[in-house]
């Protein structure tokens, strides 16, 4: 590979063009692995953010994408449908919460997001009301495009620098119980408070349910969440539920709100919706918001993305979804979730080390010092292992299919990063 060129002309995600950091050169990935240029295997503690929880080119998935595309890789979708877009919604609607009943096929996460601010911002205005502020949590990430970076956390997120130029939300204090302890009812005074406050002015509650994923990683008590549902009923407030990162059997269940036993108005699925094939993801909400929306002086949602409803990514998302239905994934993640809980306490004794946290296929460790992501980075690919940490956050979200011994050698490689002082920033630099 040309990787001069690369260096020199393509903009990676979160680099600088005037010190681009290395990168490896993939060639073809299969089941848990990545295989570099030079022929190396690395196991992927990433899922390649969070996406590919069936693994690399799964037979199933590789075929529909082929059966799809002898066919038709894309069409509008204003005014035309197509068998795969109903069948990838009908395999969602038997998925999700079950007071959701209609679908917003959207192009990626962020747009995702997008959609559900509109949606609620119409919601208010065909019932004849402005509402144009938004609350949700510090220490959340919702994307990057323009409205969900304005409910990410302006001062605590890799965002700050547009506060100002991005519309002004509310922000509530984020809970500090851990998924694991016993609940503490202060968690939820602040919260209570802004809706207290503000909630002639708030269109709806927006949040990552129980994990809060590039704000943090920070997994935050289920009751939290069921007070934050009964908060927004009290106050005759939407809730949002933003499960990009979650759904689909990341933090054990189907979907994160089922920890709290709750439902949202509007849910935000993308990420694993193709189990990282295809760009894809979906706003869905229940029959009363959609009709009112629709009832509004509009007379219809005004969004509609150029590559909504693309045929091969229904088709991947749909075969994915199979995947899903037959359940292998209960099991699975339960097995990442015990090995986490058995090896990640014990890097607790690394000086290094300020938390670990885990839940279902997400293990994380917190450190006191940022990385050094050049450093840290080839040290894990010298360890066979592809793990993307970023700030004081060493964080792995491995493939449902991994094995006892892929998170061991994750594990193992995270290991030997703690004990190299040169993989960690100083307060100096």
């Amino acid at each position: 590979m040309d990787l001069a060129f690369d260096r020199q002309h393509i903009w990676h995600p979160y680099t600088s063009t005037l010190t681009p950091l290395t990168c490896y050169p993939v060639t073809h990935a299969d089941g848990v692995f990545i295989y570099l240029e030079d022929g190396k295997a690395l196991v992927d503690g990433m899922s390649s953010w969070w996406s590919a929880i069936h693994g690399y080119n799964h037979p199933r998935l590789n075929a529909a994408a082929h059966q799809q595309i002898d066919k038709m890789s894309h069409v509008m979708f204003g005014g035309i449908t197509h068998q795969p877009a109903i069948e990838v919604c009908q395999r969602l609607l038997s998925l999700v919460p079950n007071n959701l009943e209609h679908v917003f096929l959207a192009d990626s996460g962020s747009v995702a997001v997008e959609v559900s601010l509109k949606m609620a911002l119409q919601y208010w205005h065909a019932k004849g009301e402005q509402r144009p502020k938004f609350l949700t949590l510090r220490h959340g990430y919702h994307g990057d495009t323009f409205a969900a970076m304005s409910v990410t956390d302006p001062d605590n997120s890799m965002h700050t620098l547009y506060k100002g130029f991005l519309p002004e939300h509310l922000f509530a204090k984020s809970p500090n119980t851990g998924f694991w302890e016993a609940w503490d009812e202060r968690d939820i005074e602040d919260f209570r408070h802004q809706l207290t406050e503000n909630h002639r002015q708030i269109a709806a509650v927006i949040l990552e349910p129980i994990v809060q994923g590039a704000g943090g990683m920070r997994i935050y008590h289920p009751e939290f969440l069921r007070q934050v549902r009964a908060l927004c009923d009290e106050f005759g407030v939407l809730l949002i539920l933003d499960e990009i990162a979650t759904g689909f059997g990341r933090t054990g269940k189907l979907f994160a709100c089922e920890h709290a036993n709750i439902q949202p108005d509007i849910l935000c699925v993308g990420k694993a919706l193709t189990s990282g094939y295809m760009t894809l993801s979906a706003a869905l909400t229940t029959k009363e918001v959609a009709d009112t929306v629709c009832g509004g002086e509009a007379g219809c949602f005004m969004h509609g993305p150029t590559f909504m409803g693309n045929p091969l990514a229904c088709a991947v998302a749909s075969a994915s979804l199979s995947l899903i239905e037959e359940g292998h994934w209960q099991q699975q993640v339960k097995q990442i979730e015990l090995g986490f809980a058995e090896r990640l306490p014990l890097l607790n004794r690394y000086p290094q080390v300020k938390a670990t946290r885990w839940l279902g296929a997400i293990g994380v460790v917190e450190t006191h010092q940022p990385v050094n992501m050049e450093v840290i980075q080839a040290l894990f690919v010298q360890h066979g292992v592809w793990i993307r940490p970023f700030g004081r956050l060493i964080y792995m979200m491995p493939p449902f299919i991994s094995e006892p011994q892929h998170l061991d050698q994750l594990i193992q490689a995270v290991e030997a990063a703690l004990q190299s002082p040169e993989c960690f920033l100083s307060d100096a630099d």
